[in-house]
């Protein structure tokens, strides 16, 4: 995949743009001023892949809490902010890798740099955060409605602020939860700006109707080349975010992290348990940390051969299954000791 090379940013230790790998973010959702629980969900997130995070600065305080939260975790801490500049300086005081405000909403021009003062002394970047259901009234008026173009132009004029004031540590996103409008708003800014993007499908909904919509969209603008660090939003424990993140990736071939694991859909041949089985293996590699690729199938006729890029597998037949290797058949075993003998070779992989 050709993806574009973006303007390179550094958020703390971890590169977004410029040809890096595309990074995966998630926010928590515990209350930031309870700084205890806010540490034991990051590195819970940290511990499943996530290599960005962010939190809520409502309040004072909430912002006086990020140096314990920053001390007790060991990926980049992300400051979220809306309308009060004194939280981002706050913020960026309290030594956090990076902000998401919309420049235009804090204050006016002479607050805006200030804070960019600020990050400018910390080299900490900004994201731009542009959000469907929040774009300015004038343009609202402008455009009739909530409309790419509409969100590009809210992109541009918050990058132009901080431009004006020769900051360009910037990375966008352009997020909504209609599909169609966020791929051509994105598409569209990407073809103007070299900033990296950061994106998502915002308020994509439930772990199961959020992780389809968030696949068909953030899928279809990395595998177009756009795009520099993910989020995917789901109503539901964060860790679905990061898993949901790196199944994306892994799918189109950029990131691997962990096993992946193929299985055929079942059909008549097939003469095992097949369901149960792979999603009992499912459960058992959650926790395998080497990117290899497991194929649980259906049958002897075609599952070697269909899954032959997997590292190790199974294929059902009567009562009994075969272990296959890169797609060659390596001993037969009978059903109910599938799943161990499989696992055994998976540990010695």
């Amino acid at each position: 995949m050709n993806s574009k090379i973006t303007r390179p940013i550094m958020v703390g230790k971890v590169q977004i743009g410029g040809g890096g790998p595309v990074v995966v973010q998630s926010m928590t959702n515990t209350d930031t001023r309870n700084a205890l629980a806010t540490i034991d969900q990051i590195n819970e997130l940290s511990a499943v892949g996530c290599e960005v995070i962010r939190v809520a600065v409502p309040d004072k305080t909430a912002a006086e809490a990020l140096p314990t939260i920053k001390a007790g975790i060991s990926i980049p801490l992300i400051a979220d902010i809306h309308f009060d500049y004194r939280l981002a300086l706050l913020a960026i005081e309290a030594g956090v890798d990076g902000l998401r405000i919309n420049p235009g909403n804090i204050g006016g021009k002479e607050k805006v740099q200030e804070v960019v003062a600020a990050a400018r002394e910390r080299r900490v970047p900004i994201r731009i955060g542009v959000n469907a259901g929040s774009l300015e009234r004038e343009l609202l008026t402008k455009y009739g409605g909530v409309t790419p173009d509409a969100m590009v132009e809210s992109a541009l004029n918050h990058i132009r602020l901080l431009e004006e004031l020769n900051y360009n540590e910037i990375k966008v996103s352009l997020k909504a939860s209609n599909i169609p409008l966020m791929l051509e708003a994105y598409r569209k800014l990407s073809a103007r700006v070299e900033y990296p993007m950061h994106v998502g499908v915002t308020e994509a909904g439930t772990v199961k109707s959020g992780t389809i919509k968030s696949a068909v969209g953030i899928g279809a603008l990395l595998a177009e080349g756009i795009g520099d660090t993910i989020r995917v939003s789901l109503t539901g424990d964060p860790k679905y975010e990061v898993n949901v993140a790196w199944e994306i990736l892994k799918a189109l071939g950029l990131r691997r992290r962990g096993a992946e694991l193929i299985s055929c859909p079942t059909c008549g041949r097939t003469q095992i348990n097949l369901i149960k089985l792979a999603e009992e293996v499912e459960q058992r590699i959650a926790t395998v940390d080497k990117p290899i690729k497991i194929a649980v199938m259906g049958c002897a006729v075609n599952g070697p051969g269909e899954a032959r890029e997997a590292d190790i597998g199974i294929a059902g037949g009567k009562g009994v299954g075969l272990i296959f290797r890169k797609g060659e058949i390596i001993r037969q075993v009978p059903e109910d000791q599938l799943l161990e003998e499989l696992l055994k070779e998976i540990e010695n992989l």
